[in-house]
Formats: structure tokens, sequence, C-alpha cells
């Protein structure tokens, strides 16, 4: 058990945290993004490449100047849109105010799109309120054994790369069974390019 898990006894943060916010990214998502970097998840991965956000009380609080800064990316004609990620932002310190993020900038940038990492399965869910704010979710925790660098957007294979939309609309008859958004290798050169800078994701 990490140090912060024992020392915090269980409490957790009432309002977000985050630990970064990077513009201009190519790699965690299609086209470029911005992404948001929250703290906390209980997941802890070996071989995590953030275990420094794995404690919800870390990072810095996530206040209306760092949203600004979300928007003043998400302005810019050519950002494709925003990716979530850490940390976990479906750890419970995150998923209410995750959620108002996601509604929010659904509604001041309704042409792009909202990309989740999570250690979750898709299974578990798929039913949840945010979910409907989600345009593309990888999901699962990251398997050392199972990492392979030449993956598209995911680290290890047991992780999958979800279209939350196709998955959740009426047509698909099972919405527990996910319509894939990415196969598991790329298709083209430059994304293959692209994955070979990737680090491995949790």
């Amino acid at each position: 058990m990490p140090k912060w898990q024992k020392s915090q006894k269980g409490k957790v943060c009432k309002a977000m945290r985050y630990h970064n916010i990077t513009k201009d990214d190519m790699l965690n998502g299609d086209g470029l993004r911005v992404v948001l970097w929250v703290a906390g998840c209980s997941h802890c991965c070996e071989k995590c490449q953030n275990p420094i956000t794995w404690d919800p009380n870390g990072g810095l609080l996530f206040d209306d100047a760092a949203k600004q800064e979300i928007f003043d990316q998400l302005d810019k004609n050519y950002i494709s849109g925003i990716t979530f990620s850490g940390g976990d932002p479906l750890h419970p310190a995150n998923r209410f105010d995750v959620r108002n993020l996601m509604e929010e900038i659904k509604e001041k940038y309704p042409d792009k799109t909202i990309w989740m990492y999570t250690g979750d399965s898709w299974e578990d869910i798929f039913e949840y309120p945010v979910m409907k704010y989600v345009d593309v979710v990888v999901d699962g925790e990251f398997h050392i054994e199972e990492m392979d660098t030449k993956l598209l957007w995911k680290g290890s294979k047991n992780q999958r790369v979800i279209d939350v939309k196709k998955s959740l609309a009426p047509e698909n008859k099972n919405s527990a069974v996910p319509v894939l958004h990415a196969p598991d290798y790329a298709n083209t050169e430059t994304e293959r390019q692209i994955q070979g800078d990737c680090l491995c994701r949790e």
C-alpha cells in the first residue's frame, strides 16, 4: 500500500485536484488535444507512468483559473478536444467535478470531442451518468505483462479504445458489449510514428 494511502486513512478531498494541463498533445487521442491530468487513482497499476497522481489530495486544486486555461485551448480551431487522464477521472474524488466540467464543455464546445482514460472496465461504468458526455473511453488497468508500445492509444493489450456514442446507441442492443473506436494497432505510417513515441498508459 502506498504511503499516502496509509497516512490519509480513507480521507479524500472534497474538490477535484489535478497535476497538469498539457497542450497540443498528440499522444492521448485523435488530433491535437488539451489533456487534464487529475489527481486520485485507486488502481495503482504496476509500472504506472504517473504514480505521483495516485494521491487524491496531491497536486493543485482545480479552480476557475485552471478551467479557463482549458477553455483557452478549446477556443483554438485546431484543437480537436480534451482528454481526461490522471490519475483516474472516475475516482470518487473526481466523478462529480469531472461530470460537471464535461457537461460545460459539451455545451460550450459541441464540436470538440471528449476522451477519457480510466482503470475501470466498461462493463462497470457504461451506465454512469458521466458517460453521456464522453466520446471515447480507454478502459481497464494497465497490465505490465501485456504492455506493447505499438498499441494504438493504449498501453496494454487488455485495454480497449471504445466508441462510447456507438456503444450506447439504441441500435446497439447490448450496451454492455462495447463498440471499438480503434483497432489494437495503427493503420497508417503516421499513426505508427506517433504511437512509437507513446508512453505506456494506466
